[in-house]
């Protein structure tokens, strides 16, 4: 891939949002995992009768992973190369990182490869491929579809503060700047804790988003917690045991270079028996007689941290769906993901995040939508009428966890919480195509309802073979997509002679 020309009409709704900040990191991130060497990005955010436009999990991410991996897919046909060939060819390879695209975002550390590789083993993608031969051969109504989803995202960025503090019984009470919403920060933020100072997990208790104790924070977004609040956690503890290895030596008259972390203790490395418990150095920490010259009183310490550049967490999905060629209907039935996120301090979490992404990923590509009707009511006005998957219509989701760590924080860390949707989306949508790609189908917009899909078959079939796959298996555009393809060119130059900025750069 020598570049890539993109031009976005974003809908903000009936008036300025925060909605016109997510285009430009749709550009950051339009080179997505490929080495494409430029990059022509344009947006133009447009004003209309509608609700105003929020920012949602992935936040300009994925609209970015999504154009990338349809284009790939249809180049991918148009040349008559599989679909993750053309991937493999075109990957920043590994020694390459820290990689800066045309863009500007400058990559940690990475390995689409590899992360693409172990997902196609663990879907099976040849059997599958020989699956969906037989299947076009025997013509059947059911169509077996196996769709990629190869991404890079940003994540973490801003400052965040926490505090660790012991008191007399032995116990710590960490302050977070962050507020989870569920994703477990007060179980991970105390892992940090009690690995850091040798404590038992249980002594620890993690408060945040109370402004009578947190004097400052960021709050949780942008799959920021772990690397940016973590990281404060994991240094406000370091910064504690240097305080309780300094007090300690003072009180047992040794050397602070002598001084070792044991099992809810601090002492002489040498001689165990010469230890003072966590608590017992609380309650010496609040005596100013007993501290040895400049160290204040309280065993307490706290941190601010923030990273010098952002992370780009990456990964790869397969999705694998059955489509029934006569109504329609898509049913997801296999779905593995690699998603590489750093350092994982607790898998269970990590997993949760992944599962949550996925599900939602899933439902934007074949289920979620909210209409207007040409005046701009809104047809959609309740979830009776809004469509979202239930766990009957997922499959058990397959992760394969890989971790490529970064040095941009002490932890190791990258984001998570919204990579599962990016990487999800595009792979179910491209599924959905391959799955039609015999019978001409180049192009389905989201979400793929079984309407939308028949309706696509329907005109397929009316096309003459003339208008079908030049190359690969996937199909030529149809009358649809290169309607809509000539429209957006339209509507670029109408901007353009309305004297309407069209870049966004």
């Amino acid at each position: 891939m020598l570049g890539l020309r993109v031009f976005v009409i974003q809908d903000i709704g009936a008036y300025a949002s925060e909605a016109a900040t997510l285009p430009p990191l749709t550009g950051l991130m339009a080179s997505g995992p490929y080495r494409i060497p430029r990059i022509d990005f344009h947006a133009v955010s447009v004003v209309t009768s509608t609700t105003p436009v929020g920012a949602y999990r992935g936040a300009g991410r994925p609209e970015a992973t999504w154009l990338l991996e349809r284009a790939v897919d249809m180049l991918a046909a148009e040349l008559g190369i599989d679909p993750a060939e053309i991937r493999r060819r075109n990957f920043i390879p590994p020694q390459a990182f820290p990689y800066r695209t045309p863009t500007g975002a400058i990559y940690d550390s990475g390995d689409p490869a590899l992360a693409l590789d172990i997902a196609l083993r663990t879907a099976g993608y040849t059997e599958l491929r020989r699956e969906q031969a037989a299947r076009v051969d025997r013509g059947e109504t059911w169509q077996l579809g196996i769709g990629i989803g190869s991404y890079v995202e940003i994540t973490g960025w801003g400052s965040e503060f926490a505090s660790v503090e012991a008191d007399e019984r032995g116990t710590f009470t960490v302050l977070t700047g962050t507020s989870p919403q569920g994703q477990g920060h007060e179980t991970a933020w105390a892992q940090i804790v009690a690995d850091t100072l040798g404590v038992s997990f249980d002594a620890v208790t993690v408060k945040h988003s109370d402004t009578l104790l947190v004097p400052r924070g960021e709050g949780t977004m942008g799959s920021r917690s772990l690397q940016i609040g973590g990281s404060a956690v994991y240094q406000a503890s370091v910064a504690l045991l240097d305080k309780a290895r300094r007090l300690a030596a003072h009180l047992l008259a040794a050397s602070e270079s002598d001084m070792d972390r044991f099992p809810g203790r601090i002492g002489v490395s040498a001689a165990p028996e010469l230890s003072l418990s966590w608590g017992e150095l609380a309650a010496a920490a609040a005596d100013p007689s007993s501290l040895p010259p400049g160290l204040e009183a309280g065993l307490r310490a706290q941190a601010d941290f923030e990273m010098d550049d952002s992370t780009y967490p990456f990964g790869a999905h397969v999705a694998v769906v059955e489509v029934d060629t006569e109504t329609g209907k898509v049913k997801l039935i296999r779905h593995v993901a690699v998603d590489d996120c750093g350092r994982r301090i607790n898998p269970m979490l990590v997993e949760g995040q992944i599962h949550g992404g996925i599900a939602q990923g899933a439902a934007q590509a074949l289920y979620e939508s909210f209409d207007y009707d040409e005046l701009g009511n809104p047809q959609t006005s309740s979830l009776a009428t809004y469509a979202i998957p239930s766990a009957a219509d997922l499959p058990a989701f397959v992760t394969v966890p890989l971790a490529t760590p970064t040095d941009r924080n002490p932890l190791g860390a990258k984001g998570v919480g919204e990579g599962g949707t990016i990487g999800a989306g595009p792979a179910v949508q491209n599924a959905v195509i391959d799955a039609l790609a015999h019978l001409g189908v180049r192009h389905i917009d989201m979400p793929m309802s079984p309407d939308r899909v028949w309706r696509a078959i329907r005109d397929a079939s009316q096309d003459g073979p003339d208008d079908r796959t030049r190359g690969g298996r996937h199909g030529a555009a149809g009358p649809e997509w290169l309607d809509r393809s000539h429209r957006h060119a339209d509507a670029e130059r109408r901007f353009d002679r309305r004297g309407v900025p069209p870049k966004i750069r």
